[in-house]
């Protein structure tokens, strides 16, 4: 856990901010003026439900049901239905950070004075958040428009002390959760239930995990080409700054500097400069690295500019406008979101396929210049890293499968009146599981350029990737050798990777 807080109310939450509330467990606080805000658009929505005239949330239905009136005195009965109606989740457990993602950016909304809720709702979304407890939410019930209602109910029926939840990992019901926490359960009043669960939280919240998982991952993904580079004894001349400049990409430049930082004081690379290497040029596995893994950086950069648009986004229906008006409008629908988690787990599945390639052609002795069969240490009896490479290829084929776009699929709900959805919550878990299996493919890659690094001894690697060689031994992966369980060598270098610490040892290692 961390020391660390984040107020809630003041400007629009940084992606750092919510990665650290999600992960780290940063407290949250809110700001006075925000609780300020959220009183004064409070007592318009009180003016509105005396109203005799419907007004859609408060007075009325929803949805479908949106022209039933309600009378005042069924109203509380009314949001509660709501809550316990649309906490129709079903499946696998939602990862606690993914909850808490979803925690912290409905109070965002709800403290920008815009639901109309009223301040007690905002204090106990904060302190569910700062007390550890984690609602249940399930893997199914989000269509990504009108919100993720499901996602979002699940977490509101918690914060009335109904359902289940987690805390420190004990699952436990909701109720015993805020007893011992002190805090009250919510008793929702009229427009509260829409307000919590009008929103692209879910989907915005795994897309903001997903940005900072990727940051990681594509400097990972470059010093795994130059590992492959350096030990299949390729050239670095391709990746020249002019070179570059002629096609200017910027992650493509961002990806070839560090190719070049790694590679230009490497002795092997040293070792086959000079009119005396025969090689016209490397395959495209190899040579083309900065122009994929770039397309996937500028991929991630403009995912990372959609995504700081929506932190600034006020999400629900009705809302309440700057000038006191009650507006129903479309701002839940997820199209924005859906679209570029779809882009980016077209990004994922290629950076994964160029990587496994690479690994492919380390093992393979035709084109591997003169190391081992699979890096066996006696080909024949020993298989080396065969079955790695397998595993890589399986783990491809599958993110090809997850890189079919969710956001181009559409089932109309709600008796036709949301008869377009964005399917964004789909798009984010699978992008999900493309990250993981991303970082499982870079890790397999760690594994066998490390080996072949070792047997082009006694020549020497950078000090970058040599870097990488001695955290990965010294993680109890060993070098080469005759044959030993190869699965928790690749969990252990998986852990190293995703945690970032290859790319740290890499450039840390370049600059000791």
């Amino acid at each position: 856990m961390t020391s660390s807080t984040v107020t809630v109310g003041v400007a629009p939450l940084s992606p750092a901010q919510v990665v650290a509330v999600a992960r780290e467990g940063a407290r949250v606080e809110i700001a006075p003026a925000a609780l300020e805000r959220v009183a004064a658009s409070r007592a318009l929505i009180e003016q509105l439900a005396d109203d005799p005239a419907p007004h859609y949330g408060v007075s009325t239905g929803f949805g479908a049901l949106a022209t039933t009136f309600i009378a005042p005195e069924r109203r509380r009965q009314l949001q509660a239905s709501l809550i316990r109606s649309h906490a129709a989740g079903t499946g696998a457990e939602v990862e606690d950070e993914v909850v808490r993602t979803l925690q912290l950016l409905r109070l965002q909304t709800l403290a920008s004075g815009r639901t109309g809720v009223r301040p007690e709702v905002v204090t106990t979304y904060a302190a569910l958040l700062n007390a550890g407890i984690v609602p249940i939410v399930r893997e199914y019930g989000s269509l990504g428009c009108s919100g993720d209602l499901a996602p979002l109910a699940h977490v509101a029926l918690a914060a009335m002390g109904e359902g289940d939840v987690r805390v420190d990992g004990q699952k436990m019901d909701a109720a015993t959760a805020l007893e011992a926490a002190s805090i009250a359960p919510l008793v929702l009043a009229e427009k509260e239930g829409l307000a919590l669960i009008n929103g692209t939280d879910g989907m915005l919240g795994m897309l903001l995990l997903a940005l900072a998982d990727l940051e990681v991952l594509l400097d990972t993904a470059d010093v795994c080409a130059a590992l492959s580079i350096e030990s299949q004894l390729g050239t670095d001349a391709v990746f020249a700054e002019d070179l570059m400049a002629l096609r200017p990409q910027l992650g493509q430049a961002a990806s070839a500097a560090h190719l070049r930082t790694l590679l230009g004081s490497s002795p092997i690379v040293a070792s086959h400069k000079g009119p005396e290497d025969g090689r016209v040029q490397d395959a495209y596995s190899l040579r083309c690295a900065p122009q994929v893994h770039g397309a996937a950086r500028d991929t991630v950069d403009h995912a990372r500019l959609i995504a700081t648009r929506e932190l600034s986004a006020v999400v629900d229906n009705p809302v309440v406008t700057l000038d006191g008006r009650v507006e129903s409008n479309g701002n839940f629908h997820g199209a924005p979101i859906a679209y570029v988690l779809d882009f980016l787990a077209i990004a994922v599945a290629d950076v994964a396929s160029i990587s496994e390639r690479r690994t492919d052609r380390a093992l393979d002795v035709a084109r591997n210049r003169e190391l081992p069969p699979f890096l066996a240490a006696e080909a024949g009896v020993d298989s080396g890293l065969m079955i790695a490479q397998y595993a890589a290829a399986g783990i491809v084929s599958e993110l090809k499968r997850l890189a079919v776009p969710a956001s181009v699929d559409s089932i109309p709900s709600s008796a036709m009146q949301e008869d377009h959805v964005s399917m964004g919550w789909s798009a984010a878990r699978k992008l999900r599981r493309a990250i993981d299996g991303l970082a499982r493919v870079l890790a397999i890659e760690v594994i066998t350029g490390t080996r072949a690094l070792d047997l082009r001894a006694p020549l020497q690697p950078g000090p970058g990737t040599g870097a990488v060689r001695d955290l990965v031994r010294s993680s109890g992966v060993a070098g080469p050798g005759h044959d030993r369980f190869v699965s928790p060598d690749i969990e252990t270098v998986t852990g190293l990777v995703l945690s970032g610490a290859v790319r740290a040892a890499a450039f840390e290692g370049e600059h000791a």
